[in-house]
């Protein structure tokens, strides 16, 4: 049994398509993504400096691409597909091909537009996004609400992103609540809040002409953590994601639940497994960095034959 588990942004670095894009096959699909996207993949993920990759617009794309990349490398060793996906924010859509819920070329045109339509909405006003780390859930949450911010990102115990106004996310780092600490994030908005609407309907409107299929694996909402099976539900929940939390801390509680015997991150791997190994010691994690590392991935995936039996048993 296995699973995949792909980053959101945030997680993008320079260069992290070079050696994906030195295979002529590679290099052919992500220009024929770049086109679908209306954006030049094949510059942002090998020339382009950190400030460009930044942007809402570039980053999102970018990483859908990049987790694609590596589904198209591993797909001779996952034989019937693989058993659990899940996605942190953007990188729900990767995840929502891996389950065969959607066409790789229309996850990255809906990531564009995603990423365009959320770079508008965060023009519309000055808002910006904060790490809460420690401290009392419920005392956290409180101090969020208070200030008239938004509790954006779920990430697991002790790590509660919030967002909205920035002289609000001032406030807050100015008088953290008990036990924790307040670090801003480098982002341009804030994300999964209602400052997000615009956004919204954008992807609602791209999200109506995109055939959602039913999965053929596991797939895992942001929403609450649970498993999605119907396309229209799927389309639904990708869409309204744009304005609501992210609840990776349920996803990462059925993920527990049912134990693969091998969890794959996906690139750039290094932020999600971090919180995997935090939060859930007890699974085998193997990451997915650059080419160089999918033999020893395929290898994995080979000895971790999927059995339906283990999902019913573990109760999903």
């Amino acid at each position: 049994m296995y699973a995949f588990v792909v980053p959101g942004q945030g997680s993008q670095t320079p260069g992290m398509l070079a050696g994906w894009l030195r295979d002529p096959a590679h290099a052919e699909r992500l220009r024929a993504w770049s086109e679908a996207a209306d954006v030049d993949l094949a510059h942002l993920g090998s020339k382009a400096p950190a400030a460009e990759i930044a942007r809402t617009e570039n980053a999102q794309p970018l990483l859908v691409a990049a987790g694609l990349l590596a589904h198209e490398a591993l797909s001779s060793a996952e034989g019937a597909g693989p058993v659990v996906a899940a996605g942190h924010s953007v990188g729900e859509l990767t995840a929502a091909v891996y389950a065969g819920a959607l066409d790789p070329a229309d996850a990255v045109r809906l990531a564009a537009v995603r990423g365009r339509a959320m770079a508008a909405a965060c023009a519309e006003a000055p808002t910006s996004m904060a790490a809460v780390v420690g401290g009392d859930e419920a005392a956290v949450l409180d101090r969020i609400a208070e200030l008239g911010l938004y509790a954006a990102t779920f990430n697991g115990p002790g790590q509660i992103v919030a967002a909205g106004a920035v002289t609000d996310l001032e406030r807050l780092a100015a008088a953290p609540p008990p036990s924790a600490t307040v670090k801003p994030l480098p982002v341009a908005g804030a994300f999964h809040t209602p400052y997000m609407e615009s956004a919204r309907q954008a992807v609602a409107v791209a999200a109506e002409r995109i055939p959602f299929l039913r999965p053929a694996g596991v797939l895992l909402s942001n929403a609450d953590g649970t498993v999605v099976s119907e396309p229209d539900d799927i389309g639904r929940r990708l869409v309204e994601q744009v304005v609501r939390p992210v609840r990776w801390d349920l996803c990462l509680d059925t993920l527990g639940r049912i134990a693969p015997e091998v969890t794959v991150c996906l690139p750039p791997a290094r932020t999600l497994a971090g919180i995997l190994k935090r939060q859930l010691p007890q699974l085998a994690v193997v990451c997915v960095t650059a080419p160089r590392d999918l033999d020893r991935t395929r290898a994995r995936l080979d000895a971790a034959a999927p059995r339906k039996e283990d999902l019913v048993h573990a109760g999903v």
